[in-house]
């Protein structure tokens, strides 16, 4: 092989290189209280949404059991979604879990009116309690829209 063309091979190899994804972005627990945890994470392309419960503004669980905390959950999910640029029809799965499984038929009926253009995939199971004693905890993964040009 000549000079030239093992200087172009190794040219064409070099552009064939991929630049290393920007780092992950942590996104803050906006309101009160203060976890161990961020809100969000934003990776290639991707946000992961922490487990989110049916809590107000206040951070106290909104009252009436599985069917409003799973309106607010769902809400909450939706306010991060949008605060990070995607909405509920970017969301690719999600993980439910329940205080209760004889619950899963409520939550269903409420967590069914989010999702407009097509049902993420899902799994969702019982526990032996949440934390601040939900009735539910859901987290999503969402993908994030290309960027506008």
């Amino acid at each position: 092989m000549s000079r030239s063309s093992l200087v172009l091979l190794i040219a064409a190899l070099a552009g064939c290189a991929h630049a290393a994804p920007p780092p992950a972005q942590f996104v803050p627990r906006p309101g009160p209280g203060s976890y161990p945890f961020s809100e969000a994470v934003i990776a290639n392309g991707m946000i992961y949404l922490a487990g989110t419960l049916g809590t107000d503004s206040t951070g106290k669980l909104v009252p009436g059991g599985i069917a409003p905390e799973t309106k607010q959950a769902m809400e909450n999910i939706q306010a991060t979604l949008a605060r990070n640029g995607a909405t509920m029809n970017d969301v690719v799965k999600c993980t439910v879990f329940l205080a209760d499984m004889q619950e899963w038929a409520a939550m269903n009926g409420v967590y069914r009116t989010f999702f407009t253009t097509h049902f993420p995939a899902r799994s969702a199971f019982g526990t032996t309690g949440l934390a601040l004693g939900a009735r539910t905890e859901i987290e999503c993964i969402a993908q994030l829209p290309p960027p506008s040009k």
